[in-house]
């Protein structure tokens, strides 16, 4: 119980403490005219108060993601405790923080023009397409598996509303109408009311675990990494499978960690800020408050079942980790509490996915100039939804590493891209260009030992990953030195 309390602790002072310090490097006016002022425009630029705008962030960017990975993430045991904290502060905060920095000082604009103006046509080009290709895939995610949760109810069962296809096209109608109409129609009218929702639901299923689960992580669990004599119980003998916690645990837990869908979505409330100084709350606090989300449900995933990580990884065997929120709500919140957690849960990632697909016009519109009329949106919608359609046809597990690796590629681009604007106004760069070392040895060993990569040995993967981070450092560290008379 004590390390629950002390994770929750630390990214609460971090935000106390370490934030302001990082706002400091930022460059932040509050005299400055925000894009909101300058262009507004009744769909996109639209005025929206700070505190509305922390609740829509945080619902934007918490989705199923912070549910979802922390429960994958819990068979490796209290580790992932440990990354969701650390990434989540050092990672995580810092990058969600510079992604609405930089793109409210560039009037508003998506990642790819961000990294055209920092870097050159050609960084813009491949930040182009893995932009849209990881907003692609949040969207197909998160219709699928809110769709796969509400079928799944109980409750639904022998009635039409058991069928996964319908779910599926309801959702998908949604999101055609999210995506089209302007801002202040719906999102910021029911988002923070979903934002709230998700607060209250994580409090609850907190209270109830700290009061009710058998095994809540101590202190011994961590010395299992080094000592298996300290588990009583084989069963609760962390990460059955025999996974390396480098790099799959990285990519397994990324949102609540670090997440680079949550730059994309940067831009939406950028547009929407009529001040420079409520960056921090709206994008350093809502990635704090995923943090949070995210050491519930891996303490869920580690502590709610009496069969320990066994009876976890069985339950993720037959029905994924929808499954156990399904088993966690209905054990810990009774059933009609259990039914309103989990449609909660199915809400969270609908609210992520129709902004990924908002986001994924905005950011075709930015990179092609094209105007913002009905049309044009109608034009770019249709095809992306119907292709979308067709791509819930295909295996979760495939969509969910394409979107794990494609999302953890992104994140450190974007702290590559923090670390140039930090390096080109002489400010304290090391505070993303660190994590951007840290993520690029990661995705170097993903993508070396995935399947869906080049399918090398780990023995291989995991020392070229490092290496790659240490030749990052390096040329960091000439670079630096060789700014140093320019800005003297």
């Amino acid at each position: 119980m004590l390390i629950f309390f002390i994770c929750i602790a630390l990214l609460v002072l971090a935000y106390k403490f370490y934030s302001p310090f990082v706002e400091r490097q930022a460059g932040i006016d509050p005299t400055a005219k925000t894009p909101q002022t300058r262009f507004s425009d009744g769909v996109d630029y639209v005025e929206v108060h700070p505190v509305k705008a922390y609740l829509i962030q945080f619902l934007n960017v918490a989705g199923v993601g912070p549910i979802f990975g922390p429960i994958l993430g819990a068979l490796y045991g209290p580790i992932a405790l440990v990354w969701i904290v650390i990434g989540n502060i050092l990672g995580g905060a810092v990058h969600d923080y510079f992604s609405g920095v930089l793109s409210i000082k560039e009037d508003g604009k998506s990642l790819p023009e961000i990294a055209g103006h920092y870097f050159n046509v050609f960084f813009k080009g491949v930040m182009l397409v893995f932009t849209a290709m990881l907003l692609f895939f949040v969207g197909v995610v998160f219709i699928m598996s809110p769709a796969g949760l509400l079928s799944n109810l109980s409750y639904f069962e022998g009635t039409f509303l058991s069928g996964n296809t319908f779910w599926v096209l309801v959702i998908l109608g949604y999101y055609f109408l999210a995506t089209m109409l302007p801002i202040d129609k719906i999102i910021t009218k029911l988002y923070p009311v979903f934002g709230l929702l998700m607060i209250v639901m994580t409090l609850s299923l907190a209270v109830a675990l700290l009061m009710n689960a058998p095994h809540l992580p101590m202190a011994d669990d961590f010395l299992a990494y080094f000592d298996h004599s300290h588990y009583n119980n084989d069963l609760l003998e962390p990460n059955p499978n025999g996974l390396p916690v480098w790099p799959l645990l990285f990519v397994t837990i990324t949102c609540g960690a670090i997440s680079g869908f949550h730059s994309t979505q940067a831009p939406i409330m950028a547009r929407c800020l009529t001040n420079e100084k409520y960056v921090r709350p709206v994008y350093f606090g809502a990635m704090m408050s995923e943090g949070i989300v995210a050491c519930v449900w891996a303490t869920a995933g580690i502590a709610a079942f009496p069969g320990g990580y066994v009876e976890l990884k069985e339950i993720l065997d037959q029905g994924g980790p929808g499954l156990v929120v399904n088993q966690v709500a209905t054990s810990y919140l009774g059933v009609m509490g259990g039914i309103m957690a989990i449609i909660a849960v199915a809400i969270f990632p609908i609210t992520s996915g129709d902004t990924a697909f908002r986001s994924l016009r905005l950011t075709i519109i930015d990179a092609f100039n094209i105007p913002q009329s009905m049309r044009n949106r109608l034009l770019l919608a249709v095809p992306i939804l119907t292709i979308a359609y067709f791509m819930t046809k295909i295996d979760f597990t495939l969509i969910w590493r394409y979107f794990a690796f494609s999302n953890m590629l992104l994140s450190t681009s974007v702290l590559w891209l923090a670390t140039k604007y930090l390096f080109d106004r002489g400010t304290f760069h090391w505070i993303v260009s660190i994590p951007a070392i840290i993520g690029t040895s990661i995705t170097v060993s993903y993508i070396m030992t995935a399947g869906i990569g080049l399918g090398l040995p780990m023995e291989l993967s995991q020392p070229v990953g490092i290496a790659v981070g240490v030749v990052s450092l390096i040329a960091l560290i000439i670079a630096h030195q060789k700014r140093k008379p320019v800005a003297a």
